[in-house]
């Protein structure tokens, strides 16, 4: 595998590993979506995936 150039290291810091490799989210790593978020953010919405036990603010609100 190639290293990675100082300024692309820098890019993408966020989702390196303690090993240098590219890690995605558990949630994430399975979606064939563009949209994929590093295993050091905690997941608060993804617009691609909803968990049958996530309730809309409206549904809250409402009483359901």
């Amino acid at each position: 595998m190639p290293r990675m150039s100082k300024k692309r290291r820098l890019e993408w810091s966020f989702f390196l590993n303690h090993r240098n490799r590219i890690t995605y989210n558990d949630l994430c790593r399975s979606c064939t979506r563009g949209c994929k978020q590093s295993f050091r953010a905690i997941i608060v919405l993804c617009p691609r995936y909803f968990s049958k036990r996530w309730k809309h603010r409206e549904d809250t609100a409402n009483g359901r």
